[in-house]
């Protein structure tokens, strides 16, 4: 599974650790991602998405379904994508 939000396409950053001799070396800053379970009301299941804290504030905020039609709408997820747990 890759570490992309489902809900918001966050994905994981590349940078540089600097040392105390300014010495860089490559790294990556990775997503505050977790799975987490909803319960989808619009098709009376539960399902399963890989959200970060900031996708999980956009479902506080919009609702689920709308959360779920917009990352649809923007090529973030796809509904094959989602999985439903029975």
């Amino acid at each position: 599974m890759s570490k992309i939000c489902q809900i918001t396409g966050k994905k994981a950053m590349i940078g540089n650790n600097v040392s105390h001799s300014k010495r860089r070396t490559k790294r990556t800053f990775d997503v505050n991602l977790f799975t987490k379970k909803f319960y989808y009301v619009e098709q009376d299941c539960w399902i399963s998405l890989s959200i970060s804290a900031a996708g999980l504030r956009t479902i506080n905020k919009n609702g689920l379904d709308a959360a779920l039609n917009e990352a649809v709408a923007k090529g973030y997820c796809d509904w094959k994508s989602i999985k439903i747990i029975a």
